[in-house]
Order: C-alpha cells, then structure tokens, then sequence
C-alpha cells in the first residue's frame, strides 16, 4: 500500500508540474480538441485585414513579401514593442506598437506575484487564439538564465504565464491592443516555425549606457551586457 501512494503522489506531482510547465504541448492539442478558435481559424478570419493594415510598413522597410523570420524587442522604459524582419542577413524595422498598460519597474522578474515584465532573451513558445486578452503569444519565460539566477540566489515560486497580447491591463505581461495584436499575431503565425526571437530590456541600450540598479540582486550588469550585445543586432531603423 505504501508504495501505491508514493506512486500516486509521483504521478501528481509529475501530471501538476506537466500542466505548467508543459504549456506549450498541450494548451495548443487541447484548445484543438475542445472546437474552440485554432490558429488556422483565427488567421482565416483576420489575416487579411491585418496584413493589409501592415503592408506600408512592410514595403516601407523594405520587404516584397512577407518575412520568413522576424523578432520582437520591448523596450520596458519607453513601453514600445518593435517588430523586426530579417532582409536577406539584415534585421530590418517593420513597426513600433505602444504598450497599453504597464506594471512593475526596471528589472527582471524574479518571483511569481511581483507584477514584473522579465528582461533577457526569449523564444515565443506558442500563439492562443482563445485568450482571455483577445489573442495572446507565450513568452518563454523563465529561460536557462532565469533559472539559473534563480537557483543562486535560494529563489524558488519564480513564475511563469508571461504573455505579449491584447485588451490594456496586465501584471507582468506585455499588453498591446487589439489591432496590434492582430497583426503581430498574423505574422508570427507565419514565421513562428523560424522560431522567434522576444528580446525583453529594461533601457534601450542601443541608446544609451545606463544600467539600472536592482535591489536583492548581484548579476543585473551580467543580465544587462547580454541585453546590449543582443539589441545592436537591431540597428537598421529605416
């Protein structure tokens, strides 16, 4: 009997932590299965509309067609999101969107509850077409680093759930409106297989030098080097 409950207590333990962490495989199977909007539905619906909206700054930028590969940048301190394509080898600006609302301050997310937008290098790990937010795309927050840090510092419960999407409220995510997030969401789902960059900074450090100081931490000069190197690969403003 002993051994059946540990077994049982294993099983939960794994299924409770599938459930969270394992968003990415089964929130897309489920949401299928369920009947509810898919990816395919939502762009059928939509995509035309979005990408119309978006095609003077595609040609504006420089792009024929669609691009095969884009990334995302958020700047916390000026509250923008900048979408970039690839051009042949170089990362050309496509559009700048304004965030809606806003929670925390410089600095990364460290544990669950603190209303932090994290800041490092992420993937978008998948797109919700039945968000509460309208339309959402998964932020791969915590990545290696995060968890990394994490550990050093004794910190557990670090959260997770971090979203860019629609509507204008958030505690820790990157709201942009609807018709923002229609279009990125538009053309994240043709790119997302090229996986997707999500750049997250506290400062533009393309712009300046400034390091922000940030309580309870030792590492945020390691964080924020990274950070700079990462956005000078996003220069070509047009």
């Amino acid at each position: 009997m002993k051994k059946i409950l540990v077994a049982v207590s294993i099983l939960v333990v794994a299924f409770f932590a599938f459930m969270k962490f394992g968003r990415s495989i089964w929130v897309p199977i489920y949401t299928q299965m369920k009947g509810r909007e898919t990816v395919k539905s939502i762009v059928h619906k939509i995509g035309n509309t979005a990408l119309n909206r978006l095609q003077p700054d595609l040609t504006a930028a420089g792009f024929k067609s669609l691009p095969h590969e884009i990334a995302l940048v958020a700047i916390k301190q000026d509250q923008i999101l900048e979408v970039w394509g690839k051009l042949d080898s170089e990362w050309m600006l496509i559009k700048k969107y304004p965030f809606t609302a806003y929670s925390g301050k410089p600095g990364p997310k460290l544990r669950e509850g603190d209303k932090q937008i994290p800041e490092g290098i992420y993937e978008i790990e998948y797109l919700n077409p039945n968000s509460l937010f309208y339309l959402s795309m998964k932020v791969s927050y915590p990545n290696e680093f995060d968890k990394e840090k994490a550990t050093e510092d004794g910190r557990s419960d670090i959260g997770t759930d971090i979203f860019i999407h629609g509507k204008d409220n958030t505690v820790g995510c990157i709201p942009i409106g609807d018709k923002a997030i229609e279009e990125v969401f538009v053309l994240a789902s043709k790119t997302i297989e090229n996986n997707i960059r999500v750049v997250i900074s506290p400062v533009d450090f393309r712009l300046t030098n400034y390091r922000p100081s940030v309580a309870n931490i030792n590492w945020e000069e390691e964080l924020y080097t990274t950070l700079e190197k990462e956005l000078k690969k996003f220069s070509q403003v047009r």
